[in-house]
């Protein structure tokens, strides 16, 4: 019988050698093989790398520049209610070009386990979508309970000027849909961990911003199960058996003839 990775002797027998072959086969269908169709690449995971990237570079600018330039730029940027009434489409697109604080590690792990799964499964521009989706209705809805809040008198006017940046929605929407993508008790997981993360934020924090914002972006994910789950391209299901088509079209053929 010859060994993966060599090619067989005229006798149909492997030749003598080392068996490298063997072990590179070993090692390409085992649990190693497994961990690097996962690990993310350009080619698989353009949208969760190319995000990556962009943060990376905010964050190293937010340590290494000056800070007073630093916080002009972070206030731009901010998906406060003050730059939503005056400036929205600045405000939703480079709020989440910043990470909330000065570590940026945390987010690699974040999008290693939540982005790049489900934009391996769905395509870039669909992990896109739910990711743009998560941000930017978690965003409206936030702001929005914080308005209703600041007219009510329950917060001060100043919490419409609170910073407000980073990506943990789109993360969190990224989650819920992958989360419809996975087997019932990976499924169960995903879910289960995201309630706990919640719930652990609204406790400690008690941030009314993040305290509403965090389970609408994990609801946003999980409303587009269904469009997700019907994926692109997906062909029709034929109407009839195979026998049955070709008889009809062979008939169509002699009529034609006729």
């Amino acid at each position: 019988m010859a060994v993966p990775g060599r090619a067989p002797g005229p006798d149909g027998a492997a030749p003598a050698g080392p068996p490298y072959g063997a072990l590179r086969y070993g090692l390409r269908i085992g649990v190693v093989g497994w961990v690097l169709s996962r690990v993310p690449t350009p080619r698989r995971n353009p949208f969760a790398l190319g995000y990556l990237a962009v943060l990376a570079a905010t964050t190293c600018f937010s340590c290494l520049a000056d800070p007073e330039l630093v916080r002009h730029l972070q206030q731009l940027s901010s998906s406060d209610g003050h730059n939503l009434l005056h400036h929205p489409v600045r405000a939703l697109l480079l709020s989440g070009f910043w990470v909330a604080g000065p570590v940026w590690m945390p987010y690699l792990w974040a999008f290693a386990f939540t982005v790049a799964p489900l934009e391996r499964r769905v395509g870039s521009a669909r992990a896109a979508a739910v990711f743009a989706a998560g941000h930017v209705a978690a965003t409206l809805l936030s702001q929005a309970v914080v308005l209703v809040a600041v007219c009510t008198g329950r917060l001060d006017p100043q919490a419409l000027d609170s910073l407000d940046i980073g990506v943990s929605y789109g993360v969190l929407a990224s989650l819920g849909a992958l989360a419809g993508l996975l087997g019932p008790r990976g499924r169960l997981l995903a879910l289960g961990g995201a309630g706990l993360m919640i719930v652990d934020q609204i406790v400690s924090d008690q941030d009314l911003v993040t305290g509403v914002g965090h389970p609408a972006a994990l609801l946003v994910g999980i409303s587009l199960w269904r469009w997700l789950r019907r994926g692109p391209g997906r062909p029709t299901r034929a109407r009839g058996p195979k026998r049955v088509q070709s008889a009809r079209r062979g008939r169509a053929a002699v009529l034609d003839r006729a």
